[in-house]
């Protein structure tokens, strides 16, 4: 029997469809899964008269692979991918390799990638997006770890990956857990995008009155301007979508968002790194309020709000919030790259920042047409800092900043919460302002705790402190 490519481990859609997109690039593939019945299952159904090799045992999957051995684990991260490591290592040989294609925590990662190389197993943590449909069709991969693995998995990957203008959405992204951090920063921006999108829906329909429907043709009009991209796609697609009884299906839908944590890893890493990752956490947090359904119908009928109604142009209102969301939907990624610049800095990564923003046009979730304006900013200055100081953005937020005021006051006029547009907003004032209050809580710090102060009379670096009550106490 020929040898194999590759082998997968976890016979889930997404392993699935990985292993048909492989089959169908021409590599032959061997399947193994926890439960073996999934394995007789796949090759009598999906995989049924392909190539596509079945295993039973850890053991027999690695004796039809071809050397250097390539396994890859598409499992629940944590304890399960330690699990099939621990499993996989006593039948592998120096340079044989084991890529981890799930959510991994970076950290992990890193731990993982760290350990394999001291026994000669060469790790790759690959972040994978695109869902079941991008498995199966092109998804965008973030490969990270040893990078003594990448010549021996990027032909594969580069193969199965999306292309756009002929490019392939896989590159490799750096040592140890950088793959699966890009990875996370990018659920974190997805999860600032699904959010404002959100906003735009509830102050369209419950603060000017359109139907959902109506709501759909705005977002479908705004989807062939500068908001292209797969998230405003599929919103206009699922708010035109009805039920059996002909009334919007969304309608029906109970809201109180779920979340699987690498939004939450995101925001925890950026406070970690002390990087204002504002938009994106109160994103992560109006998950969490939206999952206390049942307190919040206790606090709709106990706690008042404004009463204000909408009175005035519809049309004007909507594209003040066309606006909003696009001025909004720059800060999310300008946060996101501000967290990604960091960690270079701090885990001593070496990002291709343009690079990246290649990789997230085809295939992956966020992908949206801005991503090319992204790939310029960096290519006219690698080093840049922050997003907003590039011409294009600055300009795009200049242009918009006018309609994203008016929305987020009427939000608050109207008792309509919008927190990621919003704290956007903030951020954006914030990070515009030469000089914030924060003089007063050096003071305040320095009153109560006496942990001193810098004075903008004298050099940075030099720290004072005051006796403020005369006798060396705060009373």
């Amino acid at each position: 029997m020929p040898k194999a490519d590759i082998g997968l481990i976890g016979l889930a859609v997404m392993g699935q469809n990985l292993v048909l997109n492989m089959n169908d690039h021409g590599y032959t593939v061997a399947v193994f899964n926890r439960t073996t019945a999934k394995v007789d299952a796949f090759l009598a159904g999906a995989a049924k008269g392909t190539g596509i090799i079945g295993a039973h045992t850890i053991a027999d999957l690695l004796d039809s692979l071809k050397k250097p051995r390539r396994v890859m684990l598409m499992v629940k991260a944590g304890a399960v991918v330690d699990s099939f490591i621990e499993q996989l290592v006593p039948h592998l040989d120096s340079g044989d390799i084991i890529i981890d294609g799930g959510n991994s925590l970076y950290t992990d990662t890193n731990r993982r990638n760290r350990a394999l190389a001291g026994k000669g197993i060469l790790f790759v943590g690959a972040g994978i997006s695109g869902g079941e449909s991008g498995a199966r069709t092109g998804p965008s991969i973030m490969p990270g770890g040893n990078p003594e693995a990448w010549p021996l998995v990027k032909e594969i990957f580069q193969a199965i990956a999306a292309k756009v203008d002929g490019q392939p959405c896989c590159d490799w992204i750096g040592e140890d857990g950088a793959g699966h951090f890009v990875k996370m920063v990018h659920n974190g921006i997805e999860y600032g995008d699904m959010q404002l999108i959100c906003e735009a829906y509830d102050f369209l329909s419950r603060g000017l009155g359109l139907e959902a429907a109506a709501v759909g043709g705005v977002f479908a009009k705004w989807n062939s301007w500068r908001l292209d991209s797969y998230l405003m796609e599929i919103s206009a697609a699922i708010l035109g979508h009805k039920d059996a009884d002909g009334a919007p299906l969304v309608d029906k839908i109970l809201d109180a968002a779920g979340q699987k944590g690498t939004g939450k890893w995101t925001v925890i890493n950026a406070l970690e790194l002390g990087v204002p990752l504002t938009l994106i956490g109160e994103a992560v947090f109006a998950r969490c309020l939206s999952a206390m359904k049942e307190e919040r119908l206790k606090a709709a009928a106990f706690l008042a709000g404004p009463e204000a109604v909408f009175s005035g142009d519809p049309g004007e209102w909507v594209d003040a919030m066309r606006d909003a969301l696009y001025a909004a939907k720059i800060i999310s990624y300008a946060q996101g790259y501000m967290l990604m610049g960091q960690a270079a800095k701090e885990y001593g990564w070496q990002l291709n920042y343009g690079g990246i923003a290649l990789m997230w046009r085809g295939g992956c979730i966020i992908r949206s047409a801005f991503l090319d304006n992204i790939k310029e900013a960096f290519a006219k200055n690698p080093l840049l800092e922050n997003l907003l100081l590039d011409d294009f953005f600055r300009d795009a937020i200049h242009n918009a900043q006018a309609g994203w005021r008016k929305v987020a006051a009427k939000g608050v006029e109207l008792g309509i919460p919008m927190p990621a547009i919003a704290s956007g907003l903030a951020y954006y004032d914030g990070y515009r302002s030469g000089r914030l209050p924060a003089n007063l809580i050096q003071a305040q710090r320095d009153y109560f705790g006496a942990h001193t102060y810098e004075r903008i009379d004298k050099p940075r670096g030099e720290f004072f402190h005051t006796d403020w009550t005369g006798h060396g106490g705060i009373y």
